[in-house]
């Protein structure tokens, strides 16, 4: 930066700026929100040792097929180094497995394995549960229009 960046130093944004960021805000209030969701998930799957962020994985592993790590980190929005990290302690606990593709020694293939499956069962339930609750305080709006809103937004990142 140059100095003359620092010269605007003294200006500052008016209060009333600050609150109305803070009350219209869709970043501030999307992060707040998930962050009450997240929390609420990992609350419900607490007595079966996962997070709600590890659920999400083990879900996005339940397919006919398995799935390419890079086609997993792109549904989950993460990178590969990310989703790498995440995998390490569900690989640790049995729950999947992670194998070179035979079409492609470079790729890797994302297994759950038959104690994932079992867990995702157990977990499955709680998951509806907890997604009717957190339906239901959706004050007066539409919980499916709110979900098509905000998958229709975390599809524009992709462009």
């Amino acid at each position: 930066m140059s100095k003359e960046d620092f010269n605007h130093s003294d200006q500052k944004v008016p209060f009333a700026d600050t609150i109305m960021v803070r009350d219209s805000c869709l970043c501030l209030h999307v992060r707040r929100a998930a962050r009450t969701i997240a929390r609420r998930f990992d609350d419900a799957f607490r007595p079966l040792d996962l997070t709600s962020g590890q659920y999400s994985l083990l879900m996005s592993l339940n397919r006919p097929y398995p799935p390419h790590m890079k086609d997993v980190a792109d549904l989950l929005a993460m990178d590969r180094t990310t989703l790498t990290a995440n995998l390490k302690p569900l690989e640790r606990r049995g729950l999947l497995e992670i194998t070179p593709d035979p079409k492609d020694k470079r790729g890797r293939l994302l297994t759950l394995t038959k104690d994932g499956s079992a867990l995702l069962a157990r977990a499955f339930p709680i998951w509806q549960k907890t997604q009717r609750d957190l339906e239901s305080l959706v004050a007066s709006s539409n919980a499916e229009q709110l979900l098509s809103d905000l998958i229709s937004l975390s599809q524009e990142s992709g462009k």
